[in-house]
């Protein structure tokens, strides 16, 4: 009686750590945002990304993004708003910067320790194959929206309302929750996130980042 009591405090204890960090990261706490913790090590992710991009990426270009939406959220009417909620109604340098947060918070937090064969599994698993005929021809196709999505921005895997997966090129700070969309997986084509590994070869990078995909938050989100 006494372990099944001490296990599910622990489970409780657990459950109200991922939720505060979760509301950090979409939720401003005392009218702010604050940079989101990172899963793993800087180092965790090496050689598919390694500590040092890790370092400017995460620690200078997002930290930067938190900083500028804190100062211009004073006094507009999207204060108190979530991430989200923001994204959704916003324009202009409001939307710019959460926008780059949302997008950089799903990007960070989708991956794990590469790992080589590294697939989805599951329901989402079924659905790709449903949609594309397998995972090959759906890797093939999002990774050519990466290659030819022109200057900076992102591409996306989401599901719409009916559940069909959509891939989409995304420029910018935009995210497909302006189109109704929930996104589920994005690869970062803004060079900054990939320069330091990968000079300008843009296609080296998103054939290498399947490695580090932890599939089981990629399933969560669908």
């Amino acid at each position: 009686m006494l372990k099944a009591v001490l296990l599910f405090s622990n489970f409780a204890s657990l459950f109200i750590h991922l939720k505060k960090k979760i509301m950090k990261q979409t939720m401003p706490i005392n009218g702010k945002f604050s940079l989101a913790e990172l899963p793993y090590a800087p180092d965790a992710l090496e050689p598919v990304i390694n500590a040092e991009t890790i370092n400017y990426h995460y620690g200078k270009h997002l930290q930067a993004y938190v900083n500028n939406l804190n100062a211009l959220l004073p006094g507009s009417p999207f204060e108190n708003l979530s991430l989200e909620e923001i994204v959704r109604k916003s324009d202009g340098a409001i939307f710019n910067n959460a926008g780059q947060i949302l997008n950089h918070n799903l990007y960070f937090s989708q991956f794990a320790a590469p790992k080589e064969n590294n697939t989805p599994s599951g329901r989402l698993e079924t659905a790709i194959k449903q949609q594309y005929g397998s995972f090959n021809a759906f890797r093939e196709a999002f990774e050519n929206k990466g290659s030819t999505l022109f200057g900076s921005g992102w591409v996306w895997l989401s599901r719409d309302q009916a559940g069909t997966l959509k891939i989409t090129q995304e420029h910018n700070a935009e995210n497909p929750l302006k189109k109704g969309l929930t996104p589920l997986l994005t690869f970062d084509v803004w060079e900054h996130a990939y320069y330091l590994d990968y000079q300008n070869r843009r296609a080296a990078y998103l054939a290498e980042l399947w490695k580090i995909i932890d599939w089981e938050v990629i399933e969560q989100r669908y």
